[in-house]
């Protein structure tokens, strides 16, 4: 019986072990540019206004025709999102340790950390700029607030999702608590910790700009609202995919470091 030579399976095709190979990365930016293409192709056709809906050339050129301005607006966007990214990452890390050592202190603490998940921004926005001002403070607090719930549920199931077969062999040598936790809870968080912030990685984008809606901080918020005032659609749009370009990058990126770090994992040699 002969077995099927996979070396001579076509570029782009998916090998045994379910990757892409080849040229398998050009399909989603070859499916961004058909769609681009329709976009264009519709709005021509149907003589639709721009000011309804731009066609993809218009966006183009207000995009290349302030550039700085878009720049800077996305730099700060994206330092208010990282920063709110980290305190929330660091936070609920370190409360979801705490957690999953002590089933009491759990029971106490989960309806404060949900009370945080379910209440409007829009209510908490005036208290933080009364504590902390209308700086990169409370844009950061907000991103913080929208990500803290998704990494607390997942870095909490993580730490508790550890083989008993190794826990046992761990208690059997007499480790510690410290040493149970760096060498068996941690490695076993960090799965559900990396999916956290695939989800959390655009929350955090989306909480800096409603920040900036809410206070008309610099950004692109502040971009958007005041194209929205002077019904330029093809700025909107620009900001529209500039933010679609922060969050599809920062996303990669955490893909990037989670096959690096976990390429022991399951999951990374899945992929």
């Amino acid at each position: 019986m002969r077995t099927r030579d996979v070396t001579a399976l076509p570029e782009g095709a998916l090998d045994a072990g379910g990757r892409r190979g080849g040229l398998g990365w050009l399909v989603p930016p070859m499916v961004f540019a058909l769609l681009l293409l329709a976009w264009e192709g519709l709005v021509r056709a149907l003589a639709v206004q721009s000011y309804l809906l731009p066609p993809p050339t218009a966006v183009a050129r207000a995009l290349l025709a302030e550039p700085g301005r878009f720049a800077g607006a996305a730099a700060l966007s994206l330092e208010a999102a990282l920063g709110g990214l980290v305190i929330a990452t660091v936070s609920a890390f370190a409360l979801a340790a705490v957690m999953a050592h002590s089933r009491p202190l759990e029971r106490a603490l989960y309806p404060p950390a949900l009370l945080l998940k379910v209440m409007p921004i829009v209510a908490v926005y005036p208290l933080l700029t009364i504590w902390f001002g209308f700086g990169m403070w409370p844009k950061m607090l907000i991103a913080a607030l929208l990500t803290f719930f998704p990494m607390l549920v997942n870095a909490l199931v993580g730490l508790r999702s550890v083989d008993p077969a190794a826990l046992d062999f761990f208690h059997a040598l007499h480790a510690s608590t410290w040493q149970v936790f760096w060498r068996l809870r941690l490695p076993s968080s960090l799965p559900y910790v990396f999916a956290a912030l695939r989800i959390s990685v655009p929350l955090s984008l989306i909480g800096a700009v409603v920040a900036e809606f809410l206070s008309g901080a610099s950004g692109m918020g502040q971009v958007i609202l005041i194209a929205n005032g002077d019904f330029d659609t093809a700025v909107l749009f620009g900001a529209v995919f500039v933010l679609g370009a922060l969050g599809v990058s920062l996303t990669a990126l955490v893909s990037y470091l989670e096959r690096r770090v976990l390429d022991w994992h399951e999951s990374s040699r899945a992929v």
